[in-house]
């Protein structure tokens, strides 16, 4: 099962085929010949698609949908760039880059200056036009302007908010959970792969699933900022879900989503001692916060590819 990350509406099938093709490379890359083929024409297991982007619509006054930034929002979407931005800065970049995020950092303070609400959630915007600036972002095309970039990064502060109930009183964090949860079996067992905001998702909606998972593996995660995210998940404290059997994340050291990546220092144990073990990866490219970045990768798609393997024999076991 895949669960994906922050981002606009999407295709739920071109994306699981698009996520498929980047496994099946990193599978071929780690010698799985015929699994990389079976995988590129989804014939090696059944997939899902957990998909709840359209869940972060919310109606406009004029008609159509938005998904920016809405007053309310603005402290916690702020702290989310506040780490953000630190995080960068102690990384060690380049001048230029040093100049933009210093930059972004003068902005991000300016928003805590009494002032209204509109006008703050004006200066986020800004902050996230300064940093679209950055190499990186900017080359990537990931967002079009500084309000599309503050309105998906906000997508993760409104998960952990707890709120937007809807008619029948469930939050928008439960029916994303929902989505989730709806595409896994309790009799079967399940490789769980989630990206960005969805590792958050799927750590949480596991803890409401009885069913076998030999494997969650996490990539890109902001799990570990600890100013917005990890202090607001469900558990408290956080803790491996105990359907879980391994737990495998990984991180790029360009990925400015993934800011503090040793899970294992903040996750406590489930009974069966399983902790999520993290290692490093490096993408060719710019942007390298792309679950398919990371799907691509051998060290990614081999234990998949195995795990895969091992879940189809105990299924016909």
């Amino acid at each position: 099962m895949f669960v994906h990350g922050i981002g606009g509406a999407r295709n739920p099938e071109t994306e699981r085929d698009s996520w498929l093709a980047a496994l099946a490379t990193g599978a071929r890359k780690a010698g799985h010949t015929a699994q990389s083929t079976a995988l590129a024409q989804n014939s090696l297991a059944d997939v899902a698609f957990a998909y709840y982007g359209d869940l972060f619509t919310r109606p406009q006054t004029q008609g159509g949908t938005s998904t920016g930034v809405e007053v309310g929002e603005d402290e916690a979407l702020r702290q989310l760039l506040q780490d953000l931005i630190d995080t960068e800065l102690q990384s060690s970049p380049g001048e230029s880059e040093r100049r933009i995020l210093r930059h972004a950092r003068t902005e991000l303070t300016a928003t805590q200056q009494p002032q209204g609400s509109g006008e703050v959630v004006r200066r986020l915007v800004n902050v996230c036009t300064t940093l679209l600036a950055l190499p990186g972002v900017r080359r990537a095309g990931q967002w079009a302007s500084g309000r599309l970039m503050a309105g998906h990064l906000a997508q993760v502060t409104r998960y952990l908010a707890r709120a937007e109930a809807d008619g029948e009183g469930r939050t928008l964090d439960a029916r994303v959970r929902d989505r989730v949860l709806g595409c896994l079996d309790d009799d079967r067992p399940a490789v769980v792969i989630a990206h960005s905001l969805g590792s958050v998702v799927a750590l949480e909606a596991l803890h409401h699933h009885d069913g076998p998972i030999p494997l969650l593996v996490t990539v890109g995660s902001p799990i570990c900022m600890r100013t917005v995210v990890h202090p607001r998940l469900r558990p408290q404290p956080p803790v491996t879900p105990h359907s879980v059997e391994r737990w495998l994340n990984y991180w790029d050291r360009d990925d400015i989503i993934a800011p503090r990546p040793w899970l294992e220092r903040d996750v406590l144990p489930n009974i069966r001692g399983c902790l999520p073990v993290s290692d490093r990866v490096d993408s060719d490219g710019i942007w390298v916060h792309t679950a398919t970045k990371y799907l691509a990768q051998a060290s990614v798609a081999g234990p998949v590819v195995e795990a895969i393997r091992r879940a189809g024999e105990r299924a016909s076991a």
